[in-house]
């Protein structure tokens, strides 16, 4: 492990399909991959991926149980959003919603096959960002 590493967890449903979404779409690297557990990692983010029968997966004192989906995600900047979603759909990734632009930048919310979200974003230029301020 790096020394300037960020570990993001998210709840999968089969974490094989799960490691191979995100090895295939956005260039991961394997790390390990378990029936129950798997990560993967690209630069300083480490991403953990735990089915339903890692500890990770297991009943809350309440009763509740982690699921995934929600709306939690780290971002993937790119520098051309356009052709980055033509790639993604074209390798059938699904996408919650079409590329919204705002001061920032612009974004698409795309969906591992747990349903949980990767935002692939554009910055916008600092120039148009500090004049919308």
């Amino acid at each position: 492990m790096s020394e300037t590493q960020v570990m993001v967890r998210y709840m999968v449903h089969d974490v094989q399909e799960a490691v191979d979404w995100y090895v295939g779409n956005f260039g991961f690297s394997v790390v390990l991959a378990s029936p129950a557990f798997g990560a993967v990692e690209r630069g300083p983010l480490r991403l953990l991926l735990s089915g339903r029968m890692s500890s990770a997966g297991r009943p809350m004192p309440d009763g509740r149980e982690p699921e995934p989906g929600g709306w939690n995600r780290f971002q993937f900047i790119v520098e051309e959003i356009g052709p980055e979603v033509e790639r993604l759909r074209a390798r059938g990734v699904k996408f919650r919603n079409e590329i919204v632009t705002g001061p920032g930048g612009s974004q698409i919310l795309a969906e591992d096959p747990s349903g949980n979200v990767v935002e692939v974003f554009q910055p916008a230029p600092i120039a148009a960002f500090q004049s919308a301020r």
